[in-house]
Parts: C-alpha cells; sequence; structure tokens
C-alpha cells in the first residue's frame, strides 16, 4: 500500500495536507485517485490508515483512521560512520543501509576522503541522504527513518560517541579479532561502526581511534570496498541479534 510521510504532530489530527514532494508520489509516481487508501507515517515509529479525499491546485488531503501496527525495529541501534565514498557510492550505502536496519549514518571527512564541501554543499549533500533515507523507508516498511548527521570531520566525529556504544572498526591491518568474536562477547543495545573511504583510514586515524575505545577487527581474508564493507558489518551485527534471517525464534527449516 503506498505510503507517505507527515510530522509527528499532524498525526493526531482528523485530516492532513500533504507536502507537495508527497503529493507528488501518490499522484505522479503512484498515480493514485480521490478514494483510494494509502498509510501515513511519521517516520517515527507511527503511522495509521488514510483515503484520499481531494486533490485540488496540486494538493492532496488526506483523511486519517486506525493506528496501525508496524514491524518492530531492530532490538540493537546501529550507528554507520561511513567515510563518504565516492561518486554515487554513498547514495548507494545510506539506502541499502536504511533498507537493513541502520538506526543513524554520520558520513565522514576522513584523511582518504576524495573531496571537500563547503557548509551549503555538505547541507546539500546531507540532505539529499536524508532523503533517500526516508525514500528507502517507503519502500521496505519500516517504522522509523534513520537520521543521517550532517558531514563531520574524523576528530569531532569521534569526540561526539555515545559512552554507551560499542565502537567496531572493520580494517585491513587487524589479523587476529574478529567481528564475530567480538559480537559473541555480549548484547550491548548501541553499536558503532566505523567504515573508511576508498583507501581506507589512516595510521594516525586508526590510533586515535583506538585512543578512544573504538576495537578493531576483521571481517575476514578479504579486503572489502567501502560501499560492501558497511553493509556486510551491519548485516552481520543484526543478524547476531536475531533481527536478520527471520529471528531467533523462527521455526527451523
Amino acid at each position: 500500500m503506498p505510503r507517505v510521510f507527515v510530522a509527528p504532530e499532524e498525526l493526531n489530527l482528523p485530516r492532513v495536507k500533504l507536502l507537495p514532494e508527497e503529493t507528488h508520489y501518490l499522484l505522479g509516481v503512484r498515480r493514485l485517485r480521490a478514494g483510494d487508501r494509502l498509510i501515513v507515517s511519521d517516520g517515527a515509529g507511527r503511522a495509521r490508515s488514510g483515503v484520499l479525499l481531494s486533490l485540488r491546485g496540486g494538493e492532496a488531503e488526506v483523511e486519517l483512521g486506525e493506528y496501525l501496527a508496524l514491524p518492530p525495529e531492530p532490538p540493537v541501534k546501529v550507528h554507520l560512520l561511513q567515510g563518504v565514498a565516492k561518486g554515487e557510492k554513498m547514495d548507494l550505502l545510506v539506502q541499502k543501509a536504511t533498507e537493513l536496519g541502520v538506526e543513524r549514518i554520520t558520513p565522514l571527512l576522513t584523511e582518504y576522503v576524495v573531496g571537500r564541501w563547503n557548509q551549503q554543499q555538505a547541507c546539500k549533500k546531507r540532505d539529499r541522504w536524508q532523503k533517500i533515507a526516508r525514500e528507502a523507508v517507503r519502500q521496505c516498511g519500516r517504522a522509523w527513518v534513520p537520521r543521517v548527521e550532517e558531514i563531520l570531520p574524523w576528530s569531532q566525529a569521534l569526540e561526539r560517541l555515545l559512552p554507551t556504544e560499542v565502537k567496531l572498526m572493520p580494517w585491513e591491518g587487524e589479523l587476529k579479532r574478529s567481528l564475530r568474536a567480538c559480537l559473541a562477547a555480549g548484547r550491548e543495545t548501541q553499536v558503532a561502526i566505523f567504515i573508511g573511504p576508498e583507501g581506507g583510514f589512516s595510521p594516525g586515524e586508526v590510533k586515535e581511534a583506538c585512543a578512544r575505545g573504538v576495537i578493531t577487527v576483521t571481517l575476514g581474508p578479504r579486503i572489502l570496498r567501502t560501499e560492501t564493507a558497511g553493509l556486510v558489518a551491519l548485516a552481520l551485527v543484526l543478524y547476531s541479534w536475531g533481527d536478520l534471517g527471520g529471528g531467533i525464534d523462527a521455526g527451523a527449516c
């Protein structure tokens, strides 16, 4: 069923008028007409059924119905700190990480990141990635839209880490400590995953991260591309907590 987004406070109203981009989605993409049913979500864990009432002057009005039960979010909150990748790779990373179940994403400016942006350009990129995350939620049916944080320099990102987060860095220089072993050691509810850009992290960045409690891990014998490593690590964390693969209580084969 088509899904549109409104502000959290609007979800409490009996009727809402949709923003232009949501109206365009219903009319230009899904070709809905008055009387068609849809889902109205606040992107923050709540949703209601809706009926498209009218289409006047490019505006759509929706009558809201009952509250809906939504799929649960992962039991572990995963924070992906991703070195900004070249070209459209970052778009793909945001989209797929959202589908998998990431809680938030922080784009990183590290030593080997190609390209620098002024504040206006950085804001536009962040807004674009946030929109991609929202569209991915629309497609996969999640209850929450992950937050894409502002693009942060390396040291500033380290300073903003939460003390409650278990901090893991897949790194090709780590040959002994595996991600699997770290995941088996506990069931923390917040995990931060650091992924370098093309070229990885510099030795200085790894040293600084370890000094702040980040644990280097290996994902295996093969070196993965930046657009692969983060998604693999995210999937492994969520699988370990029973979120991917049908859940820990799923029936046997």
